[in-house]
């Protein structure tokens, strides 16, 4: 580890586990609103599942700037601004009179938050350590992983008393005084140290090439199931609050999935382990698909949770095995508008294919088909030998 950030490398990683635990569990959340908004606007799948499409689009494309801000000018004042627009996005939502409102209140408000929250802490934490930097970044990830788990039954709870637009309120609130206090913590800038390579540079490599692919396979299966989970137990029958306890469940495998692969990539290499965990995404969707009921339901979310949680987390090494930590933020946030992509189309694309045929079974083959295209394309990666 470096003496960047003052000294205080484990307060940079708590501030941004607390930042992604914010930020993420307000956005994985949404599947807790998802009826009653739907019912309210009276909108079909597809066109709700689209506030969390420009959400997800927003916040993965949004990286590749708030990213390169970070690294020259740090992450206290980005981090600090997404504070105000993620408050300010739910606040405006809670008002909003239509579903074509909350396309620009949600998705850009809570988009830029989560971009704000998201890349420039991972960046930092990534910039702050160079002996264990897959475990810290892994730790700092699995914020993502424990939101997921924590809020949607919070959301849940509230939900019910209080309404959907209620709720959102509270959350605008507690988002301000949240992510205000984790910009405090998050550090001043310090000297960039030289690049061992150009941003064009890494764009244009076979190994940027394949990561890219990789992620958009993986990021139009993942959130076409992570937007459509609750949902989909719904129809199965399944109560509203049980339903959400499935986005838990995604939680608690992503909180263990990031700690325990990044771990591991410390003894296998970040490849390596990157490519297992794009493995364990096929793997749970074919479960999704064989699912019988609601146990079944939950062993999915397990294993999508360990998978996810373990892409995640390993992203940033991985970018940092291939082509060095300098400039780790713009690398990282052009890597993501991979999953920006894929998340604005997967959702919808569900959406409408179920409101098309009134199964969701076409849907889940078509994330297990991606899921495969991703194992086959991270399966080129070049893999480094563990020191």
């Amino acid at each position: 580890m470096t003496a960047g950030e003052g000294g205080r490398p484990w307060v940079v990683v708590g501030a941004a586990f607390v930042s992604m635990f914010t930020v993420f569990g307000v956005v994985y959340s949404f599947g807790v609103f998802f009826e009653p908004m739907a019912r309210e606007f009276r909108t079909g799948q597809g066109a709700t599942s689209v506030v969390f499409a420009v959400t997800a689009f927003s916040f993965f494309m949004l990286g590749a700037v708030t990213g390169p801000i970070a690294d020259r000018a740090g992450p206290r004042r980005v981090v600090l601004f997404g504070a105000v627009a993620m408050s300010a996005g739910l606040v405006l939502t809670a008002f909003a009179p239509s579903i074509w409102v909350g396309y620009a209140t949600y998705g850009l408000g809570v988009g830029v938050g989560t971009a704000c929250g998201y890349v420039p802490m991972v960046a930092a934490v990534g910039a702050t350590f160079d002996r264990r930097r897959a475990l810290a970044i892994a730790v700092a990830v699995s914020g993502i992983g424990v939101g997921t788990l924590a809020v949607p039954p919070v959301a849940a709870l509230l939900v019910g008393p209080l309404g959907w637009r209620r709720t959102y309120l509270v959350f605008g609130a507690a988002s301000l005084l949240v992510l205000a206090t984790c910009a405090g913590l998050a550090g001043t800038p310090t000297a960039a140290p030289p690049q061992r390579h150009g941003g064009r540079r890494v764009l244009r490599s076979r190994e940027f090439g394949l990561l890219y692919a990789s992620g958009l396979c993986s990021s139009f299966a993942l959130f076409l199931a992570l937007v459509h989970l609750v949902p989909y137990a719904t129809r199965l029958g399944v109560a509203s609050v049980p339903a959400a306890g499935l986005v838990s469940v995604v939680g608690v495998g992503s909180a263990g999935g990031r700690v325990v692969l990044g771990g591991l990539a410390e003894r296998l290499g970040a490849v390596r382990t990157f490519q297992v965990s794009i493995g364990l995404l096929l793997i749970s969707y074919v479960a999704w698909y064989l699912a019988p009921g609601y146990a079944a339901l939950a062993a999915f979310a397990l294993a999508l949770g360990v998978g996810y949680g373990g892409w995640v987390a390993l992203s940033p090494s991985v970018l940092a095995e291939l082509f060095g930590a300098a400039g780790l933020g713009g690398s990282l946030g052009l890597l993501y508008t991979s999953a920006g992509v894929g998340a604005l189309l997967g959702p919808p694309f569900a959406g409408f294919l179920v409101d098309a045929t009134g199964t969701y079974r076409p849907a889940i083959l078509a994330a297990i088909a991606l899921a495969g295209a991703a194992v086959v394309t991270s399966a080129r990666l070049p893999v480094r030998r563990v020191r």
